[in-house]
């Protein structure tokens, strides 16, 4: 019996699998999909969230970073489009184009005017400042 679950949980994730190996599925028209969720890491320091984000084949310009408060968004273009020379035919292209995007609520406001970007490598490393809370204030009644 434990066959047979093997096998139905293997068809099953086969059936919605966007890259499954069945042939009788509609695959994206250059190469693979792009992943929904990129890879990210996530540190804290007394003074700041450091991100770092892979985000292979999006270029410099096609990236874009949103604060907002404490949620921050970050979004990233590919594209690869399909090129043609003279006297040559294209026999498989696996380029293609699409975007990615992710958006983390971190537990502290981040103060934009201090963050700082830096990407090379398909890499984005992202230094967001924490915004210094004022504390507590107290109104006098008059």
């Amino acid at each position: 019996m434990s066959a047979l679950t093997s096998l139905n949980r293997n068809l099953f994730g086969d059936f919605f699998e966007p890259s499954s190996s069945l042939g009788y599925f509609i695959r994206p028209l250059h190469g693979e999909a792009l992943t929904d969720a990129f890879k990210v890491d996530v540190k804290e320091t007394p003074t700041a969230y450091v991100l770092h984000a892979e985000l292979p084949g999006v270029k410099k310009e096609d990236l874009h970073i949103t604060v907002d408060a404490s949620k921050v968004t970050i979004s990233g273009e590919v594209r690869q489009y399909d090129e043609e020379k003279k006297d040559e035919k294209i026999v498989r292209s696996e380029r293609y184009f699409g975007s990615v995007m992710r958006s983390f609520q971190l537990p502290q406001e981040v103060d934009e005017s201090l963050s700082d970007a830096k990407f090379e490598n398909g890499i984005l490393e992202l230094s967001l400042a924490k915004k210094t809370s004022t504390g507590t204030k107290t109104i006098q009644v008059k």
